[in-house]
């Protein structure tokens, strides 16, 4: 049934509301993997981390250089920087890490929130300068 109500959710979200949702998920997938480090579940830990990473990698890979310039290329850098942190944080038991990313996913899930609330009030100049992702593999990227 919550598989279900994702996918009706991922189904007719819009790339704003898309973006904003795979953030959700890596920072849902990260507070499992710090239940798993806590419990010393090493292969939860790894699993949960894995999600994170993927939606990253998705994220990373929807960039719109052209339209999104300098701040394509930002989240580019700093999307490189969270897997290279959440690659050491699972190899070396880093909770702090791994509560770094989680905190840097955070702030820029409240930033793409705002987007999304001037997109629906109209502040926006053009949606699709915005990058965002492809409906490609969304729906297992936030689906655990």
């Amino acid at each position: 049934m919550h598989k279900q109500y994702i996918t009706t959710q991922v189904s007719t979200a819009d790339r704003l509301q898309l973006v904003v949702m795979l953030y959700e998920g890596a920072i849902s997938f990260l507070n499992q993997a710090k239940e798993k480090m806590a419990s010393q579940d090493a292969a939860g830990k790894g699993f949960f981390i894995g999600k994170a990473l993927d939606i990253i990698a998705e994220l990373n890979a929807s960039l719109n250089f052209q339209a999104g310039r300098e701040l394509a290329a930002n989240l580019f850098h700093l999307y490189n920087f969270m897997t290279a942190h959440l690659t050491k944080a699972n190899l070396n038991w880093d909770l702090k890490a791994v509560e770094e990313v989680q905190t840097m996913l955070s702030q820029l899930r409240e930033s793409w929130l705002e987007v999304c609330r001037k997109a629906r009030r109209g502040e926006l100049i053009e949606e699709t300068d915005t990058p965002g992702p492809p409906r490609r593999n969304i729906i297992g990227s936030v689906v655990a």
